[in-house]
């Protein structure tokens, strides 16, 4: 009797240890040449403490690292652009700020076809190309802006090149989304924004130290690309050499059609050009507007080198993007989002009341709060969105909803960081016809204060006390 228990407790035993290891078989993930791999599924427990955290994770940091290089090249016209003068080039106040502002609508058109291309070539694979795509715009610029005698249209080819930076933020978000599981996807996806954000700063901050060291009375401007080409080819490694292509990314085009059909991406869309609009429009323009307001403060002369304090423009709206998610989470992001467009409102009052007083600090003042209020506005739109198609697809706002939800979702937000970016086209231009119009820029000043008292009244209207509201807390 003994024998036979034994014997029967062996072969449970034998076949629990089996079924364990067919589990365990197909859970396991394959590698494939060229760094594919196969049965991706971050859903699966199991799976993501083994080894997909350490992979995702090892993604996440040379995306991050790619796509702040990304946002480097698209802001680097916003500084070079404001150079130019001073380096010989003959151009007027017009052609400067189609200079600063050509980038963003390249890029914001480019970053609808860039949200598709990881599914067809693969994250790794398209990380290396759109990397690689970025020595185009940084060598052609230090080409032509060492010579004063380029035409203007070559210029203004040279900075639409400068917009396959801006595409990068698409495609880099597109390909982070698919290595997460939905518990992780919100914070890994605010690590990939904010990093590349902070790409719009560090450009401005770094070149014009790097053009004016020992140049005495010169400048070294061709030194604004080159200096950028040794890290695009760091990037270019790293993701070949660390990256990874999952074979289970797919492009969602059914998913893509229900959104473009949903009323609210496009409100949406308005609000978020409102929000990261105006700050990567800001950021791009905050140097010009230094320059031409307060010329004595444009550079700051500091050793051998200047710098400007134009970039503390873009650090203090990508650093304050994660409180408006934060904020958000305790109160609803169209409750953030309302009080954000109120506060950019009375802010941009505030600057243009420092415009005649010929302060310097109390511009600065006035234009980091309205960078603080952007950047908050910016965490607290992006995180409306799935809240928004959930409760629309029957759900609430504590979960995603169900997966066609979450399908139309994860499309309309590709969609809205699109459109939103054209924001960093519409604001230079806005200044500019103010200039040309009136020879100041408090007319177009006033039209945003009445922009942002628009959009909060829609928040207002359609997601505080409108019908999606009361379908559940957005």
């Amino acid at each position: 009797m003994t024998d036979t228990v034994h014997d029967d407790t062996a072969t449970t035993t034998t076949a629990a240890a089996s079924a364990a290891a067919i589990t365990t078989a197909q859970a396991a993930l394959v590698h494939r040449a060229g760094r594919w791999i196969d049965g991706w599924d971050p859903e699966d427990r199991e799976q993501w403490e083994r080894e997909g955290r350490a992979i995702a994770k090892r993604n996440l940091g040379w995306s991050i690292f790619a796509e702040f290089l990304g946002f480097v090249v698209w802001q680097l016209w916003s500084i070079v652009a404001v150079m130019l003068p001073k380096a010989g080039f003959d151009l007027d106040t017009t052609q400067i700020f189609w200079l600063i502002s050509i980038p963003s609508l390249v890029g914001a058109t480019l970053r609808i076809p860039y949200s598709f291309v990881v599914a067809k070539f693969g994250g790794r694979n398209w990380t290396i190309v759109s990397a690689a795509l970025l020595l185009v715009p940084t060598i052609a610029m230090a080409l032509c802006i060492g010579n004063p005698d380029t035409p203007f249209g070559v210029l203004l080819l040279v900075a639409a090149l400068a917009g396959f930076g801006g595409g990068n933020f698409a495609s880099s978000m597109s390909n982070i989304t698919f290595f997460y599981p939905q518990r992780e996807k919100g914070w890994a996806l605010g690590l990939n924004a904010a990093g590349g954000n902070i790409g719009a700063s560090v450009a401005q901050l770094v070149v014009p130290i790097v053009v004016t060291l020992g140049a005495a009375a010169t400048l070294n401007l061709p030194w604004a690309g080159w200096i950028w080409v040794p890290f695009i080819l760091l990037a270019m490694f790293g993701a070949f050499r660390y990256m990874d292509n999952l074979s289970n990314a797919k492009t969602d085009f059914a998913g893509s059609a229900a959104a473009l059909r949903e009323p609210h991406l496009w409100l949406l869309s308005l609000l978020y050009i409102g929000t990261f609009g105006s700050f990567i429009g800001f950021a791009s323009v905050f140097p010009k507007l230094i320059a031409d307001q307060f010329p004595e403060f444009s550079t700051i002369a500091i050793g051998g080198a200047s710098v400007t304090l134009a970039f503390l423009g873009a650090l203090v709206g990508s650093l304050s993007r994660p409180y408006g998610g934060r904020l958000s989470d305790r109160f609803g992001g169209a409750r953030v989002t309302m009080l954000a467009f109120a506060a950019m409102a009375v802010i941009t009052v505030g600057v243009i009341a420092t415009l005649p007083l010929g302060s310097f600090w109390l511009f600065l003042a006035a234009f980091l709060l309205l960078f603080a209020a952007a950047g908050i506005g910016n965490g607290s739109t992006y995180r409306m969105v799935p809240v928004v198609f959930a409760v629309r697809g029957g759900g609430d706002a504590a979960t995603a909803g169900d997966v066609s939800t979450q399908r139309k979702a994860a499309a309309a937000l590709g969609f809205i960081s699109a459109i939103g970016a054209y924001g960093g086209f519409l604001i230079p231009q806005a200044l500019s016809l103010s200039f040309q119009a009136t020879g100041g820029y408090t007319t177009a000043f006033i039209v945003f204060v009445g922009a942002y008292v628009a959009l909060l009244l829609l928040t207002w209207a359609m997601y505080v006390r409108g019908a999606v509201a009361r379908a559940g807390k957005i």
